[in-house]
């Protein structure tokens, strides 16, 4: 825009009226207003903002921020048994420590001239990233899991030339969507029914909606439900019978104690790494992953960045650069198969610390808590009168849905007492899956201690008596 007596404002690229008309002539336009001439009159503004006085001062502006994020309540001071995709797992000092170096502040890519280490930190995340996975492919972290869902999806389209895609009915709806918007207008979704009991994929659905026409099947391990997906092997079979690729989603922190789904015939696994020591950051510090085996046509298929490794004129000394460059949109710009921009590199560099300083060990140390921890809440919860602990049957890793179907009250008033008692409660289910009518989604991790539980039991008996 053009500000009246403003030719060129400081702060608004391109607002000289004359790059302005260029501009507008080279497209075909006569007026800015015509690029958004699509967007229907009543949802655009008409008046100016109602915007308070500028703050000058450093130490009021400052204040004032404060005085706004001070309203917020974290998990430090409420218990939390919150989940569904972004987890309070225990962050070690170091991670903190080593993505705060000021070689890192720009994490994403860049090049090897002002590279500082960088290459060789996501290398070594792909590197454990691999490890853990049982995989030979990584690439460097994306935003965030639904679009590393998503894009698992399209990579899984391309390769095939198929444009139908089989996902489970429980899967988080927010996301499901997220992947939708992301893959349309060319991939469209088929549901399939998941067992009310257990919780699992429907084989016999999934069977009558399998063809030749579908690209992959999707599913996920453990499910949104927190519930494990004990058939993982029937469902890559049954999807291979149809030259149908098996797109596993995995939460990281599972495969210290369950096996990768590589060996339940996944052909790409894909997930979020926030829970390898990142802090939840109000819902962000997400960081998306993708992986595969060492196939060229799924290799050629990743949109974004892979580094490898390879010695120098140096006898001795190893380099890390850009892996098969030319497949993604910063070599291909227009004919990109898809655009990828600034990256969570940094959380990828943060995953890589906290997986060296964890191990094998480590890793299987913090899923057993975690297993035990989940059949701990269930048990105890289910003490209290007309509450199941756990709605499925079967085994679940950190998250389980917690049936209050019996008790006269919603999940909504429930979670409301709670919060008045310093406790988040579980994610309301009710409206997203009203098969399932009043249960709630809730999560407990390696940092949730006996007495978190039993608070969390005693407060909930109080508010059901």
């Amino acid at each position: 825009m053009t500000i009246k007596g403003l030719k060129n404002h400081p702060y608004i690229p391109n607002s000289v009226l004359e790059v302005q008309e260029e501009m507008l002539r080279e497209i075909g336009l006569n007026s800015l207003e015509e690029l958004h001439e699509e967007i229907p009159e009543n949802l655009k503004l008409t008046k100016n903002l109602k915007l308070p006085k500028p703050i000058t001062s450093e130490f009021q502006l400052k204040r004032h921020v404060e005085g706004l994020l001070n309203k917020n309540i974290d998990c430090r001071e409420y218990l939390n048994f919150l989940g569904a995709g972004c987890y309070d797992h225990y962050v070690p000092a170091i991670c903190d420590e080593i993505n705060s170096r000021a070689e890192f502040l720009t994490a994403y890519g860049g090049e090897p001239y002002e590279d500082h280490g960088r290459f060789q930190a996501l290398f070594e995340f792909q590197s454990l990233m691999c490890e853990l996975l049982e995989m030979e492919v990584v690439n460097v972290p994306t935003f965030d899991f639904t679009q590393a869902a998503a894009t698992a999806i399209r990579m899984a389209s391309r390769a095939t030339e198929r444009f139908q895609v089989i996902v489970p009915k429980s899967m988080d709806r927010e996301k499901f969507l997220g992947i939708k918007n992301y893959c349309s207008p060319q991939i469209s979704f088929i549901e399939v029914e998941y067992n009310l009991k257990n919780g699992q994929i429907d084989l016999k659905d999934l069977e009558s909606k399998l063809s030749d026409k579908v690209a992959a099947v999707y599913f996920e391990n453990p499910t949104f439900f927190g519930v494990l997906e004990e058939k993982g092997r029937e469902v890559s079979d049954l999807a291979h019978k149809f030259g149908v690729l098996s797109l596993v989603y995995v939460d990281p922190s599972t495969l210290g104690v369950l096996e990768p789904p590589v060996r339940y015939g996944a052909d790409i696994v894909c997930g979020d790494a926030q829970t390898l020591g990142v802090h939840m950051n109000y819902g962000g510090g997400q960081c998306g992953f993708m992986a595969t085996m060492n196939n060229p046509r799924l290799i050629n298929e990743f949109p974004s960045r892979i580094f490898g490794v390879a010695p120098t004129e140096v006898e001795g000394e190893y380099g890390f650069g850009d892996v098969a460059y030319e497949r993604t949109s910063f070599a291909l710009r227009e004919g990109g198969k898809e655009y990828v921009g600034t990256q969570a590199a940094i959380w990828g560099i943060t995953a890589a610390v906290y997986l060296s300083l964890m191990g094998p060990k480590g890793m299987k140390e913090i899923g057993q808590t975690i297993l035990q921890k989940s059949q701990y809440a269930v048990e105890e919860i289910s003490k209290i009168s007309k509450v199941k602990g756990s709605r499925f049957h079967g085994c679940y890793f950190k998250e389980f849905v917690v049936d209050f179907n019996e008790t006269g009250k919603t999940v909504e008033e429930i979670n409301k007492a709670l919060l008045k008692r310093g406790i988040f409660g579980g994610r309301d289910l009710s409206k997203d899956y009203e098969d399932l009518g009043q249960c709630g989604l809730y999560c407990v991790t390696e940092v949730t201690s006996k007495e978190d539980i039993d608070r969390l039991v005693d407060s909930l008996k109080e508010i059901l008596a």
